[in-house]
Formats: C-alpha cells, sequence, structure tokens
C-alpha cells in the first residue's frame, strides 16, 4: 500500500456505487451499490430556500454509465471502442474478453449474478452475456435508445430512449426519433417484444414476483403482464390534463403488487391507480410533494411535501387509511431511510442550506442539526450505522467566510449512533463512491487526481491509496469489503484494494497482454 499526504483538513467532532451527478431517473432499476445514494452537481441551488413552491426539484438520481459492473466472482468492464466486453475474475483476477454488439455504452448484471448485459448503441442492440461461459446472444432492439433496467427478478431488461441523458444517443442520421417507445427482452430466451407506451416513459418499477412491469411517463402508467404469451401494455391515463400532464418524477408498487403510487412535480396529490381494477384515486399529500419512498420494510410509504414542510406517512397496502402527518422545520425536500430503518435523514440539495433533519421512525420526533455546507448528495451505510455527506462547493448564504470550507469541496462523515462528525477539506470534486456491504468501510474518488479515498465508519478516519492513473468509476465487489476502481488509460486499467489486507492489485491492458502489479 502507497500512501500520500494531501491537504485534507479533519476536524474530529465538528446500494450502490454511483456516479455523482449523472442527471437520470429514480424510477429506473440502479446498475449496482450499496449506498442510497442521491446526487446533484448541477442543481439550481441559487433557490431560496424559503421559496419552497418555486425551488427546483430535489435530484435522487443514481446511474453508472460505462462503469464496469460486478457479480459475486467476476467484474465485467465494457471497451466501446472495441466492441468488446471484459470479464476479471475474483480473486484470482484471470481476465478473458468477448465481443458483443457495436458501441457497448451501459453494462449492468442481474440480480442473481447469472449474467451481465449491454446496451450496444451504435448497432440498436443488447447483448445477454452468460456470466461463468460467457456465450453471447446479441438482440436487436428499436433504434437510439440509451437506458437499460433490469428486473429484480433477473428475467428481463427494458431499454428506452431518455432525452434528458447528457450523453444522449440520439439520431446521429436525422432519422426519425420516437419518444413513446420500449424495448422488453426476455434474459433466458432473448425474445425481443416493442411496445409504444405513454409519452416520455421516465423507468420502470418491476413487481416483487416477476409478474408485472410498470412504465412511468408524465401522462400515464402503462402496465405489462409479463406472464402473457405476448406482452401489450394497459395504459392508464393519471393526469387530469393530458394536454398539459405535470412531470411525473416517481413510481413506486406496493410488496402486495395491489396499488402503484405516482408523484408529480408541483402537484399536491398523489396519484394512486388500483392495479386489478385500473382505478385511479388522487390523495391529498400536502403542498409540493418532492420524495416519495417506501419504508425498509415496505409497510408504509413516506412522502416529503417540501412546500408545507411536511411528512406524510401512509400505509402501503391501504393508502386511503388516516395518514400520519410529521412536520419538520426547515424547507427540505428529500428522505433518506438508514439500512436497518430505525431512522431516515431528510435533506435538500434544490437550495444552499447546511443542515439535515433527523427522522426518528420509532418516536416520530424530528431533530435538526448543522453541517459545515450545504448538501450535495447523501448516503447512509447498508447496517444503518453512517453517513456520509458530500457537500457543494458553493456556501450558505449565512456561511463565515473565514472558514477552512469556503468555497471548497468538502466530505463529512458522521456516527449515526451518537453524531459524531469529521467533516473533510477535499481538494477536488467527488466524482464516484461506494461501502462494503457489512457497513464497515466507504470509498469515494476525485475528478483531476490519481487516489482511492478509503474511510473508515467505526474510526471515521481515511486512509489514502495512490493510484497508476485518474480514476473514472468506483465499485465493491458484492459480499465483500474489496472495493474496484476503473482508471483512465488507452489500454484499459482496473484495480482492487483490500483494506483488511492493505492490498491493491492493478490490471493494465484488458486485451493486450494483461499484467497484474501488486503494490
Amino acid at each position: 500500500m502507497s500512501r500520500v499526504p494531501i491537504h485534507l483538513l479533519l476536524l474530529i467532532g465538528c446500494s450502490a456505487d454511483y456516479e455523482l451527478g449523472k442527471a437520470t431517473d429514480k424510477a429506473s432499476s440502479d446498475t449496482g451499490g450499496s449506498f442510497e445514494a442521491d446526487a446533484d452537481t448541477d442543481a439550481d441551488t441559487d433557490a431560496d430556500a424559503d421559496s419552497d413552491d418555486t425551488a427546483p426539484p430535489e435530484d435522487e438520481d443514481d446511474f453508472l454509465s460505462l462503469a464496469p459492473s460486478a457479480t459475486d466472482a467476476y467484474v465485467f468492464v465494457a471497451n466501446p471502442t472495441r466492441n468488446t466486453v471484459t470479464r476479471i475474475s475474483v480473486p484470482s483476477l484471470a481476465v478473458l474478453t468477448t465481443e458483443v454488439g457495436e458501441g457497448p455504452s451501459v453494462i449492468a448484471t442481474t440480480a442473481d449474478y447469472s449474467r451481465a448485459v449491454t446496451l450496444n448503441e451504435s448497432d440498436d442492440s443488447v447483448s445477454i452475456i452468460e456470466a461463468d461461459t460467457l456465450e453471447v446472444r446479441n438482440v436487436d432492439i428499436r433504434p437510439n435508445f440509451n437506458r437499460l433496467a433490469l428486473s429484480d427478478d433477473a428475467g428481463w431488461v427494458m431499454a428506452w430512449y431518455d432525452p434528458d441523458l447528457d450523453e444522449s444517443a440520439g439520431t446521429d442520421d436525422g432519422g426519425v426519433q420516437s419518444f413513446n417507445e420500449v424495448s422488453f427482452v426476455r434474459l433466458d430466451t432473448g425474445a425481443h417484444t416493442p411496445l409504444a407506451v405513454g409519452f416520455n416513459p421516465r423507468g420502470v418499477r418491476w413487481s416483487a414476483d416477476g409478474t408485472l412491469a410498470l412504465v412511468i411517463s408524465d401522462a400515464s402508467l402503462a402496465i405489462i403482464d409479463l406472464t402473457a404469451d405476448s406482452l401489450s401494455p394497459v395504459l392508464v391515463e393519471i393526469a387530469d390534463d393530458p394536454v398539459d400532464a405535470p412531470e411525473a418524477e416517481e413510481v413506486e408498487l406496493s410488496p402486495d403488487g395491489a396499488y402503484a403510487y405516482v408523484r408529480q412535480f408541483g402537484s399536491s396529490d398523489l396519484v394512486i391507480v388500483d392495479i386489478t381494477t385500473l382505478a385511479v384515486d388522487r390523495l391529498p399529500i400536502g403542498a409540493n410533494p418532492t420524495d416519495l419512498d417506501l419504508s425498509p420494510d415496505g409497510s408504509q410509504l413516506a412522502v416529503v411535501a417540501r412546500g408545507s414542510r411536511e411528512l406524510w406517512l401512509l400505509d402501503a397496502a391501504d393508502p386511503f387509511a388516516a395518514a400520519t402527518v410529521v412536520p419538520f422545520d426547515s424547507p427540505y425536500g428529500s428522505l433518506l431511510y438508514t439500512g436497518d430503518g430505525t431512522q431516515a435523514i431528510l435533506y435538500t440539495n434544490a437550495a444552499l442550506l447546511a443542515s439535515f433533519g433527523v427522522w426518528d421512525t420509532t418516536d416520530g420526533t424530528v431533530t435538526e442539526r448543522s453541517l459545515v455546507k450545504p448538501v450535495q448528495s447523501i448516503g447512509a451505510s447498508p447496517t444503518g450505522g453512517s453517513l456520509l455527506v458530500f457537500h457543494t462547493e458553493q456556501d450558505a448564504d449565512d456561511a463565515d467566510p473565514d472558514s477552512p470550507f469556503a468555497g471548497e469541496w468538502a466530505l463529512t462523515l458522521m456516527d449515526l449512533g451518537d453524531f459524531r462528525q469529521n467533516p473533510m477539506l477535499l481538494p477536488d470534486e467527488p466524482s464516484s463512491y461506494s461501502t462494503s456491504d457489512d457497513g464497515l468501510y466507504g470509498y469515494f474518488v476525485m475528478e483531476g487526481n490519481k487516489w482511492l479515498e478509503v474511510l473508515d465508519f467505526q474510526t471515521l478516519l481515511y486512509e489514502e491509496i495512490t493510484l497508476k492513473s485518474p480514476p473514472v468509476h468506483l465499485g465493491v465487489l458484492p459480499g465483500s469489503q474489496t472495493a474496484w476502481v476503473s482508471q483512465d488509460h488507452d489500454l484499459g486499467r482496473l484495480s482492487f484494494y483490500d483494506p483488511d489486507a492493505s492490498t491493491l492489485d492493478t490490471i493494465t491492458g484488458f486485451e493486450l497482454n494483461s499484467e497484474i502489479d501488486h503494490d
């Protein structure tokens, strides 16, 4: 292990794997990670924190475009310029490469780790890769898609076009572009079903039993029976005014599959769709609701009403029962449950507010606590013991101009038991972070440097590991503490760090005489 000191200022006492700042849809399937992540580097943080109804939406999105994707035994890396995918075995670090479709831009692994799937934008296909054998099946899909979501039961993949992505594929040849189409592909057979759904599909929710897919659009909800011999969407209108429909930002499905819940930005009603009868009801849930979450056990639906500064709690199985309303003092618009569900964090990244609220789910109280800077993104460890807050470079209006954090990037590591904080001054903007499944270690990398930062969630201290080239993406191997870091290199470079052994192993050149370096 090598360490190089940097000018981090540590003030003691003051999933996933996710890339920070990608504009995507929370309703889509996450590509990995142990942290529940919320990120926004481009939010309009100049908004007045008191203007709750006019502030921009909260941003809780997470997506890893072009990132490696891990199973319990392998890491898969897409090589878009070579039209290949490289499989790296763990812990042996044996490397094998296989050809896929043209221009693989997104890669993800199924929940059972049996397959990896790539979205190939250059030839409008997906490649289904058997994890153990590297057998590949290429399936043609509808043109110009740039998003991919895998079902929770590892049976299906859905692809669609998201015009909001920064690196959107679009139509290079000036041809036709549809904004209503999706492609469903069955992973075991490769059967492809193209469907026209509502305008501008924003993501998909899959039922726990694998029988339903719910595709959310602004004006409608498409319900697809995945057990049918021929897939066909049932379209349910969810907007009062389909001509001028509010943006549908989130959809949740009750654990029993009876109800779909849709939150629309700017609407003070929660849309409730009965999946069996297709009846649509609207339930008032406070002013300007900006977040919608199921509790970890699935029993409760939580809605954050930023405008009225209230947390509305509904019975997920019976949403029409009397709601519990929990007030809070500051204009928080987002909610993040801790892994064990005993606490939840209220915060905002739509305004420069240097504080957060802790909701005790047992006694219903909300306690506000200060931070050194406003929130850019936030995450809780899987065990619920730690909080990681990435801060904006901008300062709050009432910030001390002489603070060492003024005008700088910062991170705060926090114990959620006694709320000890360790704020850290950062030399560059964080770009990706992850955590081990056991909640003992966290990792992050920053733009423009060659360091892997290792966070000890028990001591709230950090270690700094020097990489051979600038990092691009970061993750943790499932069921382990070992972090992987892909790096900027002409031939491809990937490093694995084991915090217990303090070893860094690096593979350089995925397809050309790959070499393993032990540091």
